[in-house]
């Protein structure tokens, strides 16, 4: 039996203008993906901008988070460190918080084997916390490491904790080296949105959701996308996927741009332009932490051409929000003046 199916929004951590979070924010943001029928909600991962908040912070929010969704979703709190120390710590909080799993990312930077994560790192996590579901977080190109399916497997046999994995490889050949190995009782969840149709709909690989990003600005269409699947329509789930393309589209923005020394490529990573588009849209969300910054003038006309590409193609996809926040969708996506001081000059 699995236990993690549905969508699962990887929520972005609204900030004030001055850099502190946004509570109040937050529990707007939480209340509109419980209302828009997400499965569930990850606290501070990556989308959430974990890397430069402090533990005090981090804590707070995965706190808020828990009271906030009134245990009407499940609560994933994003725990993961390249430090194991600091990852049973941010844990232990997390579950006398109350939530119902912890995400661990891949230990970034000093770059263990796959055997030193599952020995060093997630095995002492998930024995000291058997009480909490603990979900592996693969992403190599942002780690520079991975844990590989054989000890995923093996953590699988061991715990009975480690039900569940959050697969952002981009490599379908891991995932099913994964299905393979766990077995069917094993929930793999989609880490990139581009991917989550072909990852459910191969029965090599069988996936049983996805931790999104979109599902930020769109959790309606997104769930439904997820749960034809689960219905195995996927004639339908494929109406919707190709309705949100240009919202994955956005996830990563590459630009050209000039340089005295010539045109260089401009990388605006997640979650600088959902936090852009965010903003544009009138939902609490407010500037990202340094070292993050702003786009550039032409990263943000292309969020906006794939954005109005939705709102003139598929306008259903946007109506919660102008339904939740109270916004003219239609004023907040052409007028300029919404992108003032959203880009560097």
């Amino acid at each position: 039996m699995t236990i993690f199916s549905g969508c699962y929004t990887a929520l972005i951590t609204p900030m004030t203008q001055n850099g502190q979070i946004d509570y109040d924010g937050l529990h707007n943001l939480i209340d509109f993906q419980i209302k828009n029928g997400v499965k569930g909600i990850l606290a501070v991962g990556t989308t959430g901008e974990s890397p430069t908040l402090d533990w005090f912070e981090h804590s707070k929010v995965i706190e808020k988070t828990c009271v906030f969704a009134q245990k009407k979703v499940h609560t994933i709190a994003g725990t993961g460190s390249n430090s194991t120390k600091e990852s049973i710590e941010g844990t232990e909080h997390a579950r006398n918080a109350g939530v119902d799993a912890v995400l661990l990312v891949d230990p970034y930077y000093n770059g263990p084997s796959s055997l030193e994560i599952r020995r060093e790192y997630l095995e002492p996590i998930a024995s000291k916390f058997p009480d909490v579901q603990v979900i592996p977080y693969i992403i190599p190109g942002r780690t520079g490491t991975q844990l590989l399916p054989q000890d995923i497997a093996i953590l699988h046999a061991q715990y009975p904790n480690v039900s569940c994995v959050k697969e952002a490889t981009g490599d379908l050949k891991n995932s099913e080296l994964t299905r393979k190995f766990c077995g069917e009782d094993f929930d793999i969840l989609s880490g990139d949105d581009d991917k989550t149709l072909t990852l459910m709909a191969s029965p090599e690989i069988a996936a049983s959701g996805v931790i999104s990003v979109a599902s930020n600005v769109a959790p309606r269409t997104v769930s439904d996308m997820v749960h034809y699947l689960l219905d195995g329509d996927k004639e339908s789930a494929n109406v919707l996927a190709q309705a949100l393309q240009p919202l994955f589209n956005i996830v990563t923005v590459k630009t050209q741009e000039p340089s005295p020394y010539g045109p260089v490529v401009c990388k605006a990573r997640n979650p600088l332009a959902y936090k852009t588009l965010m903003n544009i849209l009138g939902m609490p969300s407010g500037p990202c932490r340094q070292p993050l910054g702003k786009m550039t003038r032409n990263g943000v006309d292309l969020v906006l051409t794939n954005v109005r590409k939705i709102y003139e193609s598929n306008p259903q996809v946007l109506e919660p929000i102008s339904d939740y926040f109270g916004v003219d969708l239609q004023d907040r996506l052409y007028n300029p003046k919404y992108i003032e001081g959203l880009y560097y000059a």
